[in-house]
């Protein structure tokens, strides 16, 4: 057989290289000796120091390996769940076709008056045009223009609200009653656009109906099994910057809303208004019912500012101002029962006012909440009878004040730490009492898997909400139902997670 041409062997197909695998290696366990002067199979020499040095390296590797037990691992790993697509959809980030170009390749000088028209464009939100002023119509920007409300969530609006006992149930069984608590697919929906900022349960008790806030003034309302909009969810728009805080009435069924815009709002479905309370030229953080019959309201200010606003009385003027805090206010909540006093968080401290001696300045409070050491997120007292004050603090503690006495300087009952660095694009950790009892509360957690927990006010974690399926994102904004076993929980990407007992 004549040989073949050097030219005819380069044109072959090369022999492709194999991966190295475990299943490749010599089968060499880790107690096999490996003797001098093993010959190989294919020459009668033995194997050298450096070869016999190498298929003992190679079987200590194998070894360790196999206690790993790496394909268990792989096994047993689940892949991350993805967020659920239901509720309203996500839109598509607009194509930018211009192209930012530098002074410099345009040949112009840094004082070129045409410098505001080609530089970057950002949004000012303090020039920002606001809604009109006056009521706006209750329209839903996610269904047709010739969408009606739909009976079902009228009459879910003006369901009559049940008091919940004033007897609370003992602890234990408050516990099973937590853990009985899960969450499926069918109870995360996105309800809204941007970051939440704010959440609330409607008090009826017949179906879940929430309401939610997000940055860019959007509310959404969503009920859990609603055939209306999408998968329950219908979208309005009545404000321009963030929700800071939202609550319904307790006499009749309305929802206030507060935004950094500077304006607070009524959502009314009987009418399908959005009527306007209160305008202001700053931004509104957090407001209370300062009546029983929710005619009145306290409403707190960003710069320190708090005004009693009358809803009774035409225009959307305050009644009185008060400055208290010239840096900043958080929030702002009254005493259950004796409504003349109210709990202010403020830069750095905490205090307990009486609205009967309030100054326009200058304004001394009765009782001072002391040890806080960085910024306060909210301050709240108990829902029942106001003898404790629920404050959250950027220095990841947890405080429970008694407040049985208004004295001077209110004793400290409980510290507890919990992670309040949320970062930038989170909302601010912030924790809530349970409106049916008087001694628990509950709160979001950065901890992983992700969570949403549950706290005695003596610092006793009674349950941790998870689902590594279902709940994989930070819930900073959390909700207790005011009759019903339910928990809500938002997050940035405009989500709410329900945990409930059905």
């Amino acid at each position: 057989m004549e040989k073949q041409s050097r030219k005819a062997r380069l044109k072959e197909k090369p022999v492709e290289a194999q991966p190295l695998s475990l299943k490749s290696l010599p089968s060499i366990g880790p107690g096999t000796e490996i003797k001098k002067g093993v010959k190989r199979k294919r020459h009668s020499e033995p194997l050298s120091d450096y070869e016999l040095h190498r298929l003992e390296t190679i079987s200590q590797n194998q070894a360790f390996l196999r206690s790993l037990q790496l394909p268990k691992i792989t096994e047993a790993r689940k892949p991350r769940a993805k967020p659920s697509y239901r509720g309203i959809a996500k839109e598509k980030p607009a194509e930018v076709h211009s192209v930012r170009k530098s002074l410099r390749l345009q040949k112009k000088k840094p004082s070129s008056p045409s410098l505001a028209s080609t530089s970057t464009e950002f949004i000012d939100y303090n020039t920002v045009d606001r809604k009109p002023e006056g009521p706006i119509p209750l329209v839903a920007v996610n269904v047709d223009e010739s969408f009606k409300l739909p009976k079902g969530l009228l009459k879910l609006w003006n369901e009559k609200h049940i008091k919940h006992k004033q007897d609370l149930p003992e602890l234990k069984r408050y516990e099973s009653v937590l853990q009985k608590m899960s969450i499926d697919a069918n109870a995360v929906v996105k309800v809204v656009k941007g970051r939440i900022f704010s959440a609330a349960f409607h008090p009826c008790s017949s179906s879940l109906l929430m309401a939610a806030g997000d940055k860019y003034g959007h509310l959404g309302l969503w009920n859990l099994g609603g055939e209306w909009g999408d998968d329950g969810v219908l979208d309005f728009e009545p404000h321009v910057r963030p929700i800071s805080y939202m609550a319904f009435s307790s006499q009749t069924s309305n929802l206030i809303s507060v935004s950094y815009d500077g304006s607070a709002r009524c959502m009314d479905l009987e009418k399908a208004v959005f009527e306007e309370v209160y305008r202001s030229d700053s931004g509104l953080k957090s407001f209370d019912f300062l009546s029983n019959d929710c005619s009145t309201l306290l409403i707190g200010h960003m710069d320190g500012d708090i005004v009693i606003v009358d809803r009774r009385t035409s225009g959307t003027s305050y009644e009185s101002i008060h400055t208290l805090d010239p840096k900043a206010l958080r929030t702002v909540h009254l005493h259950p029962v004796h409504k003349h006093y109210f709990v202010v968080a403020e830069n750095r401290s905490v205090h307990i006012y009486d609205n009967r001696f309030l100054k326009k300045s200058n304004s001394h409070p009765v009782c001072e909440l002391a040890g806080h050491s960085l910024s306060i997120s909210s301050a709240y007292f108990s829902p029942c009878t106001g003898h404790r004050v629920l404050t959250t603090c950027m220095d990841n503690n947890i405080r429970v004040f008694d407040t049985s006495r208004i004295v001077t300087n209110a004793p400290l009952l409980n510290k507890s730490e919990h992670f309040m660095q949320t970062g930038r694009w989170l909302s601010k950790l912030s924790a809530v009492w349970d409106p049916k009892r008087e001694d628990c509360f509950v709160i979001g957690s950065l901890v992983r898997p992700r969570r949403i927990q549950v706290f005695h006010e003596s610092g006793r974690l009674l349950q941790s909400l998870q689902n590594e399926d279902h709940l994989t994102t930070v819930c900073s904004v959390t909700a207790f139902h005011p009759n019903t076993h339910a928990i809500l929980g938002g997050n940035a990407s405009g989500r709410l997670h329900v945990f409930s007992d059905h």
